[in-house]
């Protein structure tokens, strides 16, 4: 065997070491980024207005499935590209998380329909049965002399919301 020889069995080895090497690198980076199908677990503060509203610090992280509609499409959008360890601020509009106000959302209901000897004020949560036998739920939004006006809008329709997110595993 001569230098050449030994020289080009020496390259193969190289280059194909390299080869899956690289491969490895490369898939290792592609985990640590969100995108589709990934499970990403991450912590997150929820403002609206700069106030905060809702957080998972000093609590049990948020995991999801990307794709899975398990989170706001706005939300997910712009997690996408993201990386293990990374901080962002996200500014989602309505329309992107909870849709606007819908004003067929609210509901003037007879307080002859409603459960006796309960005291209704504006804020006060409630419950309406829906067609399913589920319960939907909607806040007391205006107390009229013989009826209650309900707003069965998400909490959050109509508002623009504000998440300062950290990722924290991508699998």
């Amino acid at each position: 065997m001569n230098i050449f020889q030994i020289q080009r069995r020496w390259l193969r080895v190289f280059l194909l070491g390299a080869f899956f090497l690289a491969g490895s690198f490369c898939n290792a980076f592609a985990q640590g980024v969100v995108e589709a199908g990934k499970r990403v677990t991450l912590h997150y503060v929820l403002s609206i207005n700069s106030e905060p509203m809702e957080s998972t610090i000093e609590k049990e992280p948020l995991t999801f499935v990307v794709g899975s509609k398990s989170v706001i499409p706005g939300l997910e959008a712009q997690l996408m590209g993201m990386k293990i360890g990374e901080d962002k601020k996200i500014i989602i509009d309505a329309k992107d998380a909870y849709g606007p106000v819908n004003s067929n959302a609210f509901k003037e209901v007879p307080k002859s329909a409603l459960p006796p000897q309960t005291e209704f004020k504006p804020g006060l949560l409630v419950e309406a049965d829906d067609p399913q036998g589920g319960a939907i739920p909607g806040v007391v939004w205006e107390v009229k002399a013989d009826s209650v006006v309900i707003n069965f809008n998400h909490p959050l329709a109509g508002q623009t919301l504000e998440f300062d997110v950290k990722i924290l595993d991508i699998q």
